[in-house]
This record gives structure tokens, C-alpha cells and sequence, in this order.
């Protein structure tokens, strides 16, 4: 046989083995290795979390997650239906890690199925997915052993960062289904008086009792316990030793708090001491002890305000009733969130009222987490100045920026030791110290500290409406959502207060966006220039008609017809220059979108064919 037929067969035959070789590798990677991942992404994005992955091997019973979702139907959606494959794929990586514990459908429902009908049951949202009508899911409906059922209605695009979260937390509140217990400390009348009409119970309270078992222990702190989920301990002012050991033991034992305190509690309603008319009763709060314990400090006498979020307020001036910034009232919005935290992450706004700074003095090893601060354009105040000046324009004109940022709520993590280290300070009928077989001399502690009190009360988020002769509260600002989402996150145990957000998938085109952001501003621009031009030719028209009389009208018509052809000139010629600027808007991303493709479809797959013949090229130069 010819030597280099044989060659040829040999490297016809060696090609389809390795073709072979190819196909059975693929095959029995599908059927083999399906639980064998690789996250190749930037941030890691279907990589679970230490929390999530602690929370999924603790499953003591099984979890059921039917996840409904119409691929098929959202073709005409690719970046819902791209997220929506994002969605499965992470929750296959939750199923992986559950050990069987979790038991993941996957359902595309069909209409007028009887899969369909469940979802319409379990409460689903769906979207229009064509010109049909056909509706889209995009939802989950998990179950428990017990038949506790919770849902995600639909997986909403602008929570993509918090996914991770709102799936494990799903998961953990079916797995462990018992209705959380809020426990209430508090020195202002947030609990209401049931004996006094003019004491409701606050809002923020009626609101807790929706989802969470809120419990009074103002009484009675001393039979705090771990019972007791979460402490809201609010207004501290004049706490006993016994009362201080009860609150630091149930934290040093694991227990969670959000702690309000205040340099001026607006809603302390203290009344002068009759024996010392002219002395200021106390209206602050503040937990010393425990603060420089952690390294931190709250100024008492200091009060902070920010230029660019106080509130406009109606004020009587010289000349009369007008609208002026109020510094020491704040109107936190977006950009004075913690995004990465899910306690603040979803706020849009939030009031607070004579807020003070909380500071760290020194480093104790605390985790301090800001979640909620100044911009830089603030400045402290002094408290008397707020308490006795009631023009609030002279405490605009004293206002003097620091360039400074205040934090006003934060979460505090870490390991702290007792603030008494021999032990209960209480002592019994004898004077003898009380003996405290349990005593916690160090432990973690996991706590959110905001800086005002004011943030709870009534008139700063919430209005009365009578609706069919009953008063129901309309929320104006975020106020409540910020107290529950961070009751809620410290409910959970400490795999689930340490998720934060993750990364997007979706990642924008930035060229294109800034192309696009170009012409839209010239486009903007003359659009202006029309309007001005469309505006003084009206006025010009206007003006001509007031003149009276027969004489004129000939003289007024002509006027009217060569202005009035005048503007329509103007308008055409701008209107056209309007349609030049669209047209090279999209003539450069249709060139920008044909090189990609060029470079995606053609230039990458020829470099790889050219540089597979200088090899072979390279080769035979070398057999010869």
C-alpha cells in the first residue's frame, strides 16, 4: 500500500475516533457530572453562600419548591426569560447542596391546565407574553412537612441582587415555620393604653403584629430570655444595673436587638421636675456602658443635620407664612442607604427627627456595618439651639457644613465581653450578691443601632384616612418597612443575617449606552430650542390679535400668515434636524451591533481556522 494512503487512512480513521471519542465524553458528562459546576462568572453569581449552604444542610425535614416558569411562552422576553434560566439553574444548585431534603419541580404550565390552576391558586403573578394573550409564570410556591405554603408571586427584575436572599429566606421560614417573638423594651408609650383613648397603640406596632408575636417586657426585663427572637429596645434613658445585666446577658447568649436611642426624643412627653421649674427634664437616651463597650459613642448634646435632606416645613416669617428647610428633621432617600443590606436595600424613604451621630471612638473588633447615613453636607447642631429656637431660619443661617458623613443607623457585629465581669449586680433581701449560674462573661453579639427614636412615631410616615368611617393608616414614607425588613433579617439565625447582595446578571451595554446618552442630550436640546421658538411665536401672535380695528385687519392678517409660515418653516427644518440626530443615533449602534457580530461570528471563528492551517502548515513543513 502507498505510504501516504496509509498516512491518510490512519488520519481519517484517528479523526473519527477522536470524533467518537468526543460525542461519548459529552454523553456521559450529561448523564455523569451533572452535579459538577463551575462559576466562571465575575461575581460569582451561582455560587451559593456559606449562610444559604449551612441553612440547606441543617434541613431536618423536606422542603418542596415548585418553580413555574414559561420559558417557552417569554421567547419574545430574552432578558426575563435569560434571568429566568438564572433562577433555575441556582435553585438546581440549592437542590444539590440540600441532600435530598429539597425537592425542586420545575413547571412550565400550560393554559387551562391543571398545573395552571394551581399557580393561579397559590396566589402566582403572571406577565402577557405575546399578541395572544397567553400568559407567563415566573414564580415559586414552596411547602413544608406541615402544609405551610409560602410564595414569590413573580421574581421581580429590580430584585436580581437580592435573589440568594428572598430564596433562603423562603426556604428557612419553612423549615422552621413557629412565629417569631419580638420582645418590647421601651420608656416611650409605643405599646398604647388600653385604659386611655388618647394613647393608641403606635402604628409601627399594629404593623410588627402582622407578621411577628410582639411581646411587652417594659415591666418586666429581668425574664428576657432566648425564647425571645429579637429585642426592640426603645428609649433607654434611665435603666437600673439589674435591667442593663438582663438586656447584655440575653445578647452575650446569642440573642438579637434592634436598640433605639436618641438625643432628643421628640415623643418623651417628661414633664419638668416641680421642685426644679426652670431644669430641662432628661428627653435623651443612651446606653453608655454597652457603647464603650463596642467602641462606640452617640453625642448627647449634638444634633445632626444635613442641607441636602432636611425637610421643607411651613415657617411665619416678616412676610408671612412660607415653606424653609428644616435641618434638624431629615429626609433620607436612596442615596443615604446601605444597598448591599437587606434591611435597607429596598427603601426608597425614610423621615427621622432630631437624629444623632453614632460614632466609632475605638477599636474594639466590631464589625460596623453603616445602613443608614448623612451626605457630606452636614454638620452637628447644638441640642439647646433646637430645643429652644423655634424660627427655623436662624438655625438655617448658623447651619455651617462639616464635609463630613454621619452615620445614624448601623449593625454591630462581633465579640464583646460583659459589662460586669463579677457577675449579677443585683442583690437579695441580705445584701448579698446574687449568684448567676448561667452568667455569659463573653459572646457574639449581632445588633442594629439607629440613632433616633422619632423614626417609630406616627406623624413621620404614616397619615389617617377614614375609609367607610374607620381610621385606616396610609404610610407616606418607608419608615415601617425599615423596623420590620430589620426585624425580619435579625429573626433569622446568623447563616441568614449574613447574605448580601449579589451581583447582577445582567450587565449593560455601555458603549451603546453612551452613544445612545449622547444623542439623546442633542436630541433634548433641540426639542428645548422648539418649544422656546414655539413659545415666543405664540406670544408674537397673541400680540397681533389685541390689535383692534377694520383698518388693521388686512395689515393683521398678513402678519398672522408670515408668522404663522414662518414658525411652520422652522418647525419642518427642525423636525428634521431632529429625525438627522435619531437617524445617526441608530445608524451608530446598528454599526457598533454589526461589528460585534463580525467579531462574535466571523473574525473569531477565522482566526481559529487560520491559525489551525499554520499549524498544519507548520507540521507538514515538518514531517518533510
Amino acid at each position: 500500500m502507498n505510504l501516504s494512503i496509509k498516512n491518510k487512512l490512519i488520519s481519517g480513521t484517528g479523526l473519527i475516533l477522536a470524533s467518537c471519542l468526543f460525542i461519548a465524553l459529552v454523553i456521559l458528562a450529561n448523564t455523569a457530572l451533572t452535579t459538577w459546576r463551575i462559576d466562571l462568572t465575575e461575581n460569582k453569581l451561582f455560587t451559593l453562600s456559606k449562610g444559604t449552604i449551612n441553612i440547606l444542610n441543617n434541613l431536618e425535614e423536606p422542603v418542596q419548591l415548585d418553580f413555574y416558569f414559561s420559558q417557552k411562552a417569554m421567547s419574545d422576553f430574552p432578558s426575563l426569560a435569560n434571568y429566568g434560566v438564572r433562577v433555575r439553574d441556582m435553585l438546581e444548585e440549592y437542590a444539590t447542596h440540600a441532600d435530598g431534603q429539597l425537592i425542586l419541580n420545575i413547571i412550565d404550565p400550560e393554559t387551562f391546565s391543571e398545573s395552571e390552576d394551581q399557580a393561579v391558586a397559590s396566589g402566582l403573578k403572571t406577565v402577557q407574553a405575546n399578541n395572544t394573550s397567553e400568559r407567563a409564570y415566573f414564580g415559586m410556591v414552596g411547602t413544608n412537612s406541615t402544609d405551610d405554603e409560602k410564595v414569590i408571586p413573580f421574581f421581580q427584575s429590580n430584585r436580581e441582587s437580592a435573589i440568594e436572599y428572598d430564596i433562603t429566606k423562603l426556604i428557612y421560614n419553612l423549615a422552621y415555620p413557629d412565629k417569631r417573638i419580638v420582645g418590647v423594651v421601651s420608656q416611650l408609650p409605643i405599646m398604647g393604653n388600653e385604659n386611655d383613648a388618647n394613647q393608641p397603640t403606635w402604628t409601627i406596632i399594629n404593623a410588627l403584629k402582622e407578621f411577628v408575636e410582639v411581646k411587652d417586657f417594659s415591666n418586666r426585663i429581668d425574664e428576657l430570655d432566648q425564647n425571645v427572637d429579637v429585642l426592640m429596645l426603645v428609649h433607654p434613658k434611665k435603666l437600673k444595673n439589674d435591667q442593663l445585666y438582663a438586656i447584655e446577658q440575653y445578647l452575650l447568649r446569642g440573642g438579637k436587638a434592634i436598640i433605639f436611642i436618641d438625643p432628643l426624643a421628640e415623643q418623651d412627653k417628661t414633664q419638668p421636675d416641680p421642685t426644679q421649674p426652670n431644669v430641662m427634664p432628661k428627653l435623651d437616651s443612651y446606653l453608655s456602658a454597652l457603647l464603650e463597650l463596642w467602641g462606640l459613642e452617640m453625642s448627647k448634646d449634638k444634633i445632626v443635620g444635613d442641607i441636602n435632606s432636611a425637610m421643607r416645613v411651613q415657617a411665619n416669617s416678616p412676610r408671612g407664612p412660607q415653606e424653609i428647610d428644616y435641618l434638624p428633621w431629615l429626609r433620607m432617600t436612596e442615596s443615604n442607604f446601605n444597598n448591599d443590606d437587606f434591611s435597607t436595600s429596598e427603601l426608597n424613604l425614610v423621615h427621622m427627627g432630631t437624629v444623632g451621630s453614632i460614632e466609632v471612638t475605638e477599636d474594639k473588633g466590631m464589625t460596623v456595618t453603616p445602613l443608614i447615613q448623612t451626605s457630606k453636607n452636614s454638620s452637628k447642631l447644638e441640642r439647646d439651639l433646637i430645643l429652644f429656637q423655634r424660627d427655623p431660619t436662624v438655625i438655617l443661617n448658623n447651619f455651617k457644613s462639616d464635609e463630613k458623613k454621619y452615620l445614624l443607623a448601623a449593625r454591630i457585629k462581633g465579640k464583646s465581653t460583659s459589662v460586669f465581669p463579677e457577675g449579677n449586680p443585683a442583690e437579695n433581701e441580705k445584701g448579698e450578691q446574687i449568684v448567676d449560674e448561667d452568667f455569659v462573661a463573653e459572646g457574639d453579639i449581632n445588633v442594629i443601632i439607629v440613632s433616633d427614636t422619632d423614626v417609630l412615631a406616627d406623624h413621620f410616615w404614616v397619615r389617617t384616612q377614614k375609609m367607610f368611617g374607620v381610621d385606616v393608616p396610609q404610610p407616606i414614607a418607608n419608615n415601617g418597612d425599615f423596623i420590620i425588613n430589620s426585624i425580619e433579617n435579625l429573626s433569622g439565625n446568623t447563616d441568614m443575617i449574613s447574605l448580601r447582595g449579589r451581583g447582577k446578571y445582567s450587565r449593560p451595554f455601555v458603549k451603546v449606552q453612551t452613544i445612545r446618552k449622547k444623542a439623546e442630550v442633542q436630541f433634548r436640546q433641540r426639542e428645548k430650542e422648539l418649544q422656546a421658538n414655539l413659545s415666543e411665536t405664540e406670544k408674537k401672535i397673541q400680540n397681533l390679535q389685541k390689535e383692534q380695528g377694520s383698518e388693521k385687519s388686512y395689515l393683521l392678517n398678513n402678519k398672522l400668515t408670515t408668522e404663522i409660515e414662518k414658525f411652520r418653516n422652522e418647525r419642518l427644518a427642525t423636525r428634521k434636524e431632529l429625525r438627522g440626530v435619531q437617524h445617526e443615533l441608530k445608524k451608530n449602534i446598528d454599526k457598533l451591533g454589526a461589528q460585534i457580530r463580525f467579531i462574535n461570528i466571523g473574525l473569531i471563528p477565522l482566526l481559529i481556522t487560520l491559525l489551525a492551517l499554520l499549524i498544519g502548515i507548520y507540521r507538514a513543513t515538518k514531517r518533510t
